[in-house]
C-alpha cells in the first residue's frame, strides 16, 4: 500500500461488482483498497476495525437498506466518508442517505474516471452528487428555511464557495479569513438549513434557490 494513499472499502452484495471495482481502483496509484464486504453486519465490523477514508456503499444490502446502511457504517466508523454507489435515484433514497451522513451519491452508470474523481473529492472533505441525484433531491420537499433565520451575506459567500467544491482551507484563502472562522460560518449554515453535512446543505440550499448545483466536472 502506498503511504498516504486514500484507503477505500467496497460494500456491495454482488461479488462481480466488488471484483470489478477492486480491479479498477487498483489501477489508481493514490488509492488503496483495504477491504470488501457484502452485507451491513460484516461491513460495520470491518469499518470499525480498518477505519477506511472512503466507503463505496451500495444502498440495498442484506441486513439494512438505504439510510439504515449509511447509518450503520457511520456509527461503526464516524470519520469514514461514505460515497453511495447505487442503481437507485428516487428522492426519498437520496435524501435519506444524505440525512444519514453520506458525503456523496452516484449512480452505478458513472464513468470510471468520474468515480475516481468522486472518491478523491469525498476523501478531501468535499461532497459529490451526480446529475440524477441532484434532480431527484432538488425537486423534493418544501422550500422553507427550518429555523426561519436568513443566511448573512458572509454565510452566502461561504455557501457559494461550498457549492463550487471548495474545502474550508480554500474558502479561507478566497475570503481572506481564518479557517477557524470558516468553520464557524459553515456550522451556522448547517444549523440554519437544518443540515448535517455539506452534501445535505447543498441540496437544501438548492431547493431554496440559494445556490445552483451542477454535477462534478470530470478530472
Amino acid at each position: 500500500m502506498n503511504e498516504g494513499a486514500i484507503r477505500v472499502m467496497i460494500v456491495d452484495d454482488h461479488p462481480m461488482v466488488r471484483e470489478g471495482l477492486a480491479a479498477f481502483l487498483g489501477l489508481a496509484e493514490d488509492l488503496s483498497l483495504v477491504g470488501e464486504a457484502g452485507d451491513v453486519e460484516s461491513a460495520s465490523e470491518m469499518a470499525m476495525r480498518l477505519r477506511p477514508d472512503v466507503v463505496l456503499l451500495d444502498l440495498v444490502l442484506p441486513g439494512a437498506k438505504g439510510a439504515g446502511a449509511v447509518g450503520a457504517i457511520r456509527e461503526a466508523s464516524p470519520e469514514s466518508r461514505i460515497l453511495v454507489l447505487t442503481s437507485f435515484a428516487e428522492p426519498e433514497r437520496v435524501l435519506g442517505a444524505l440525512a444519514a451522513g453520506a458525503a456523496g451519491y452516484l449512480a452505478k452508470t458513472v464513468a470510471p474516471e468520474d468515480l475516481l474523481a468522486a472518491v478523491r473529492q469525498v476523501a478531501g472533505g468535499r461532497s459529490v452528487l451526480d446529475e440524477e441525484a441532484l434532480k431527484a433531491a432538488s425537486r423534493h420537499g418544501d422550500r422553507r428555511l427550518p429555523t426561519g433565520e436568513a443566511l448573512t451575506g458572509r454565510e452566502m459567500e461561504v455557501l457559494a464557495l461550498i457549492s463550487e467544491g471548495c474545502d474550508n482551507q480554500e474558502i479561507s484563502r478566497h475570503l481572506a479569513i481564518a479557517e477557524k472562522t470558516v468553520k464557524v460560518h459553515v456550522g451556522r449554515i448547517y444549523a440554519k438549513l437544518g443540515a448535517q453535512n455539506r452534501a445535505q446543505a447543498l441540496v437544501l440550499a438548492a431547493r431554496l434557490g440559494l445556490v445552483s448545483l451542477a454535477p462534478p466536472d470530470p478530472p
